[in-house]
């Protein structure tokens, strides 16, 4: 990128204000502080499965820029929980988060810098000044160029300064379990436990105290072998399969290793690890029909048959992607086995789909989701889901999922015609809160664990809340079990016979598993429901000029061979909201046309643009084996129509000042 590219308009960076910061040894920083350094503000929030493959993106370039380079993490939450100082604490220790964190719960940063999506970043060279805006995640190369550049340019002018950073690191807070994530129950009644943030699994005795044996060394890795020697990354879910399926495999057990991209095959008698699905590169997205076999981080597949323009098919095709670990994943997050499907169903929250794994044919496939973020039912394939984190299967082998981010029940009705998506409890992207009675008008908040009661009915980690719900199918009703747990993440029914059913519930941010009687009178809460609450961009009624910066990193070009690479997905709540300009087509403007019958609402906006490496040819042409990148994010802009509103809405994918 040239100098004058770059120096075209110069925006001074505002101040961080906040309430607080973490990470810094108590004390609070500003840009005059940081000044000689690159800064880099990673506005994130810790509900948000993008927000964390950033973190892991931004993990390289901090430790080789780590004498140039303060990265920022500027929190600003979507949930209520979120804005709990204490649970953002335990937030940055869980996600090993090594770098400071301005605690930002009245979105006084986010709003001076105009974000409008988790995640963004925004790049401050050293003498003050804007140089970036990117939105979503899949940047690392592009800023390693920038920084690059930066490095160069102020070294020369001798406004770099290099040094340590001002991290300081927190005192750990965990003992034998540290931030676990799912559990089960084994035949021989000790629980198999998923230690996430010792990345290991831990094998605990009925008392779900003692520990019966360890399988993993416990260092954050990639590594097949015994269970002394295995490495996981933050694995997070965990499935057992039939006998006689395990003994024809040669293992028992399946682990959604979440940040390995990977399925871990553990055989229980040896505490042998083996991967089993995967290839460890971050799936971004499925491409529509033609493009399936995408196989890497948001890059085009070699073998694909036809150009970029292919991405704007609304739904994908459900069906088999390829072998097992010749497949990319994205943070499956949960699993479990379907007797009705002969699969393991994951929930594979980084791409908002449904997968399932054939372990006898080594085959991935797509069972749900079209791969857009949000609620929305109906087939298998048009279904739009959020970052997917709990799975349960029914007596009539369909499938329930803790939808975490629009904090909603789904189920996947398996039926002679397919497979259809129906919503229990749940209303949207932006809509949570704690509220029992009637399942149309219930809220829950984040929730990551599901399980099926014996009864029927379904009992729900209620992350956010604090809680585990029970859902009624039978009366379309939601109550309360208990509250007062901190972040449970997963439940587990126990039946002993001649007793009643009992829960374990995996407390997450108190490092244990509990024990929680089912009551015979749940409770009937209601603390309201809620919305989150985001800055409202005045917008005037009728045209509005929609406008998604992207410019291609250095050494990238659009890749425009099979025309326009650019495209846009366009719907709003409520429906009302847009007269015209909805729908999808390629291309980063559009003019739509907003009611003046309706006096708010959210536009929601998907933008993706294709660019490949250079070096160009000698005529101008992308080289026919390059590398090529696929970019995205999801927006949802909150609205509201009044007359002096503006009447153009500017949003970067990837800007540069």
């Amino acid at each position: 990128m040239s100098e004058t590219v770059r120096t075209q308009l110069r925006v001074r960076a505002s101040e961080l204000e906040g309430r607080g910061w973490l990470n810094t040894g108590g004390n609070s920083l500003d840009l005059e502080s940081l000044r000689g350094k690159i800064v880099l503000l990673d506005f994130w929030t810790f509900c948000c499965i993008n927000c964390l493959h950033v973190l892991d993106e931004l993990r390289p370039l901090e430790e080789k820029y780590s004498d140039v380079l303060v990265t920022v993490g500027v929190h600003s939450p979507k949930f209520e929980h979120e804005a709990d100082p204490v649970a953002l604490a335990s937030a940055v220790e869980r996600y090993e988060i090594h770098h400071p964190v301005l605690d930002d719960p009245e979105l006084a940063t986010w709003k001076a810098y105009t974000a409008r999506a988790w995640p963004t970043l925004v790049v401050v060279d050293p003498e003050g000044y804007i140089v970036a805006h990117l939105s979503g995640e899949g940047h690392a190369d592009g800023l390693a160029v920038l920084l690059e550049e930066l490095v160069a340019e102020h070294e020369a002018k001798g406004t770099l300064h290099r040094g340590d950073g001002p991290y300081v690191a927190p005192v750990p807070t965990s003992g034998t379990l540290r931030f676990p994530g799912k559990a089960t129950q084994l035949p021989n009644g000790n629980y198999l436990v998923v230690d996430s943030g010792h990345h290991r699994l831990v094998e605990l005795r009925p008392d779900l105290e003692t520990v019966e044996r360890v399988i993993g060394s416990g260092t954050k890795g990639y590594l097949d072998g015994q269970a002394e020697i295995a490495q996981f990354n933050e694995p997070q879910g965990v499935a057992l399969l039939p006998s006689e399926l395990a003994w024809k495999l040669g293992y028992d057990a399946v682990v959604a290793d979440t940040v390995n991209h990977r399925l871990r095959g553990v055989t229980l008698s040896s505490g042998y690890v083996q991967t089993v699905a995967g290839n460890g590169v971050q799936r971004l997205l499925d491409a529509g029909p033609a493009r399936v076999t995408d196989t890497g981080a948001g890059t085009w597949s070699e073998h694909h048959d036809a150009g970029p323009a292919d991405f704007a098919a609304d739904a994908i095709d459900v069906g088999a992607l390829g072998l097992g670990t010749e497949v990319s994943l994205s943070s499956p997050w949960d699993v479990v086995w379907s007797e009705k499907l002969q699969r393991v169903v994951i929930a594979m929250a980084g791409t908002h789909q449904i997968f399932g794994f054939d372990p006898l044919a080594n085959e991935v496939s797509i069972l749900a989701g079209s791969g857009l973020e949000g609620l929305l039912d109906g087939k298998a394939e048009e279904a739009w889901f959020a970052q997917s984190s709990g799975l349960a299967i029914d007596a009539e082998g369909n499938i329930w999922v803790a939808d975490s981010e629009t904090s909603s029940l789904r189920r996947l009705v398996l039926n002679d015609s397919g497979v259809t998506v129906e919503t229990a409890v749940g209303k949207g992207l932006f809509d949570f809160g704690f509220r029992d009675g009637d399942a149309a008008d219930a809220r829950l908040q984040h929730p990551l664990g599901v399980t099926v009661l014996p009864d029927g009915s379904v009992a729900i980690a209620d992350t956010y809340n604090g809680a585990v719900r029970r859902y009624d199918p039978a009366t379309k009703s939601v109550s309360t079990l208990a509250r007062g747990l901190a972040e449970p993440s997963d439940v587990v029914v126990v039946q002993v016979e001649g007793s009643e059913p009992l829960l374990v519930v995996v407390e997450s941010n108190k490092h244990q598993l509990v024990l929680v009687p089912i009551p015979k009178e749940a409770q009937q809460v209601d603390e309201g429901a809620s919305q989150t609450h985001r800055p409202k961009s005045p917008v005037t009624p009728g045209p509005l000029e929609l406008a998604v910066r992207f410019t291609a990193p250095t050494g990238q070009k659009l890749d425009d061979r099979w025309g326009d690479p650019t495209q846009m997905k366009i719907s709003s709540t409520p429906p009302e909201l847009l007269v015209s300009g909805g729908g999808t087509s390629v291309g980063l403007l559009r003019t739509l046309e907003l009611s003046a019958d309706v006096p708010e609402g959210i536009l929601h906006i998907t933008a993706r643009a294709a660019a490949c490496d250079g070096p160009e040819t000698e005529d101008g042409e992308i080289p026919d084996h390059a590398a090529c990148h696929l970019y995205q994010q999801d927006w949802g802009i909150p609205v509201v129509l009044q007359a002096d509103g503006e009447s153009e809405l500017v949003l970067d994918l990837r800007g540069m000042d």
